[in-house]
């Protein structure tokens, strides 16, 4: 399951006894892999901040978690040509051991060894800064996310309306592809070339009656130049004084005069502008080839999927001088772009969930700082509901009121972001990494 949940408890000796009773049952009883989630000391501030910061980081979290599913949606409508491939390339870049830093790995992975991240967000500085260097770094990510998706989306619906007029029926569609400077008599001051839209049981008709539908048809001067399943598209030439009175002794026949006058430089226009859109949609995304392909590396007790990012000083180990140079060949801006930042957020998002349970843990178990953070990632969807029985079970204690009335929907909780469905003894947040549902 990709599904995790993080919690917290006091890390004095009884609870943390109490901690290893759950990972003891949890593995006998194969409800969950746990872990330890290490989170490191901050400056706490007073109570009466932790407070405020409590609200400010549960809206954070639900931004967070939007902002990165749109980011994965919008990966999937990029590479629409190869959709099942758009799991490998949502991945988070490095936030391991200092040796796993140029590394691409998988989102379990990272969540499963996460470790803060001191240089972007130093825990030596108030909680408040963290909290707004994380907030400015989002709101940057979705600004940017706007307007490039909204560029793209602007180009395909450019592109769409082209391939419209390219595919509808004769009455609508483009010609530029259909007709060439053959079919038309061209810089002429009396003589013009017509096309006419002739419906399929009245072909026969057309040809013994076009020549007669007005004064001066050129004769045998009609040509059939394309036809769909409706009709066929015709030439006619006559002269300039008469088409009034052709179109309308047409029209009484059945047959569509269709306005259209051969230019070619509008008609050249016309097929480089199709050209250049296809051409920019292409490069938006190309062929993904950064992939999880080049191996893997294995901690103590978890599988971590990686693969090594390009270094030009430094050759992955096992990785040729080829295989250095198309790591990422073929990809387009915008799908360069969305990777790199659903990283970005992925990695900020993981650490707004190691701050709210910091915070949650100050506010629940008091000061001074001593509590223990453990990921579980329950093992099946139909064993959460005796993971859930075994976690109240053993922590009951912490808060006796809580676990007796877990369901009851009259209690609230001052000061806290939980609803009576959220509060549990212990100190609890959810983490899904279906995101793509």
């Amino acid at each position: 399951m990709s599904e995790f949940w993080l919690i917290s408890a006091p890390g004095d000796k009884e609870n943390l006894q109490a901690m290893e009773r759950m990972n003891t049952v949890t593995s006998k009883s194969n409800l969950s892999y746990n872990t330890k989630f290490a989170i490191p000391d901050f400056k706490v501030g007073t109570l009466d901040s932790l407070v405020g910061l409590s609200d400010e980081l549960g809206k954070l979290d639900i931004f967070a978690e939007s902002l990165i599913k749109r980011m994965a949606q919008s990966v999937v409508e990029v590479m629409e040509d190869t959709k099942g491939k758009v799991q490998e390339n949502l991945l988070a870049n490095g936030g391991l051991k200092e040796k796993m830093k140029c590394l691409k790995i998988d989102l379990t992975s990272f969540v499963t060894h996460f470790e803060w991240d001191m240089a972007k967000y130093p825990a030596k500085q108030p909680l408040v800064t963290v909290v707004d260097t994380l907030a400015k770094q989002l709101a940057q990510i979705e600004t940017d996310l706007k307007s490039r998706t909204a560029t793209y989306n602007t180009l395909k619906t450019n592109l769409e309306n082209l391939e419209k007029k390219s595919t509808g029926n004769l009455f609508t569609r483009t010609l530029c592809d259909i007709v060439s400077k053959e079919d038309f008599v061209l810089d002429s001051e009396y003589l013009i070339t017509l096309l006419v839209i002739v419906p399929k049981p009245n072909y026969t008709q057309w040809q013994k009656t076009y020549e007669s539908l007005s004064d001066m048809v050129v004769p045998r001067s009609t040509k059939l130049i394309a036809e769909d399943n409706e009709g066929g598209l015709f030439t006619v030439t006559l002269f300039r004084k008469v088409i009034d009175d052709f179109k309308t002794k047409a029209k009484e026949n059945k047959f569509t005069v269709r306005d259209f006058y051969y230019d070619e430089k509008e008609i050249k226009r016309e097929k480089e502008e199709m050209s250049r859109l296809l051409s920019d949609k292409k490069q938006q995304y190309q062929t993904s080839c950064v992939a999880l392909k080049k191996g893997s590396s294995t901690f103590p007790d978890h599988m971590v999927k990686v693969t090594p990012l390009g270094n030009p000083d430094r050759l992955a180990a096992g990785q040729t001088d080829r295989e250095r140079e198309s790591e990422g060949e073929g990809e387009g801006p915008l799908l360069r772009w969305l990777k790199v930042n659903f990283s970005e957020a992925f990695i900020a998002w993981i650490h707004i969930k190691a701050l709210r349970v910091f915070v949650e843990s100050v506010l629940r178990y008091g000061l001074p700082v001593n509590f223990q953070a453990v990921l579980l990632q329950p093992h099946k969807k139909s064993s959460t509901k005796r993971l859930r029985e075994v976690l109240n079970s053993i922590f009951k204690h912490l808060d006796e009121v809580a676990a007796a009335s877990i369901l009851d929907a009259s209690v609230e909780i001052p000061g806290l972001q939980f609803n009576n469905q959220d509060y549990f003894p212990y100190v609890y947040f959810h983490i899904d990494l279906n995101l793509l549902e």
